[in-house]
């Protein structure tokens, strides 16, 4: 492997260069990178992903013209039964599920690909309750929202189906082993508006508590120039995610530590408070490739399980943990 090919942020998340993946040797050494990052802290960060800036910087622009409108207006797509939308956190958000904590500082927006489907199509996207069966609240206001999201959220899409592929190679696999369980992916996009903080956090608060993600993979911008993302070393040392301009945030989630038997890992992550006397705002937008509802999971033919893990089907397993989430 070229030693240009990667290089390494405080040891920990790795900045990976993609540029060189549509090459036969290239992708191998792309591989082998990722799959150590995965084992070690399950996060890693590319560049030469080939995203086009402009697409990056529209998507930015429509997303904090929403969030700056009056609260009426946010309220018009609020998250409701049924619908997908608006939040405004009331509660507590930590996915780590075990912990009782003050309430995230945070707004959020999210919608599913499969959102905009007929109530039928998604009615038979599980026979459970699941956000991808709720339909997409879109506001009309900025016009251009809605096109953009949707444009956005194809391009992460294409991206992550990518990097589902490089994942494959990194377990010895076929690399279209995952190709099939994404051919109908119930994916979500979403923005955090990290507020101004204006008044002190109550003892323990902060903008995103610790948690894991639920799913498959995690691809998320944050802005260039403002930081808060930390990783979580060990039992207890909490490592700082750089904002590297014009990179994306890679991590697996729970399901795919899962789909490995535990050789991956999925590792807790939170956003803390900007330093005291900051009162800007802050955006982070993930994309959660998540699998085929109906796909099963199981520990995978080249990983040897080390926890346990039984098969699950991937939507009612997601789920459930989301039910559990959004009842604290």
């Amino acid at each position: 492997m070229k030693m240009e090919t990667v290089t390494v942020v405080d040891g920990y998340v790795p900045v990976i260069d993609i540029s060189t993946r549509a090459e036969g040797i290239g992708r191998a050494a792309l591989a082998d990178a990722i799959g150590t990052a995965c084992a070690d802290s399950g996060f890693f960060v590319i560049v030469g992903h080939g995203v086009r800036p402009e697409l990056i910087e529209r998507m930015y622009s429509v997303t904090k013209e929403f969030f700056r409108l009056p609260d009426a207006e946010k309220n018009d797509v609020a998250h409701r039964p049924g619908v997908s939308g608006f939040r405004r956190f009331g509660g507590t958000t930590a996915q780590s599920l075990d912990q009782q904590t003050p309430p995230d500082l945070c707004e959020a927006f999210g919608v599913h690909v499969t959102g905009d489907m007929s109530e039928v199509e998604r009615a038979r996207l599980g026979d459970y309750s699941a956000t991808w069966q709720l339909a997409n609240a879109w506001p009309s206001v900025p016009t251009a929202f809605k096109d953009t999201w949707h444009e956005y959220m194809t391009t992460m899409a294409d991206l992550s189906a990518d990097l589902m592929r490089l994942f494959a190679l990194a377990l010895e696999l076929e690399e279209e082993y995952f190709d099939d369980k994404f051919a109908n992916h119930v994916s979500s996009l979403v923005a955090n508006y990290y507020y101004p903080q204006v008044t002190e956090p109550l003892p323990g608060q902060l903008r995103r508590g610790a948690h894991t993600d639920f799913g498959g993979l995690t691809v998320l911008y944050q802005e260039d120039h403002l930081s808060g993302l930390q990783v979580l070393h060990g039992s207890d040392q909490w490592r700082d995610v750089r904002a590297i301009p014009g990179s994306f945030v890679v991590n697996i989630g729970d399901l795919m530590a899962l789909w490995t038997g535990g050789r991956w890992v999925s590792t807790m992550h939170r956003v803390v408070n900007p330093e005291h006397g900051d009162i800007s705002s802050r955006l982070s937008i993930p994309f959660f490739y998540q699998p085929n509802h109906d796909a099963i999971v199981e520990p995978l033919p080249s990983t040897a399980p080390t926890d346990g893990s039984a098969p699950v089907i991937a939507g009612k397993w997601i789920a459930e943990k989301m039910a559990k989430l959004f009842s604290t």
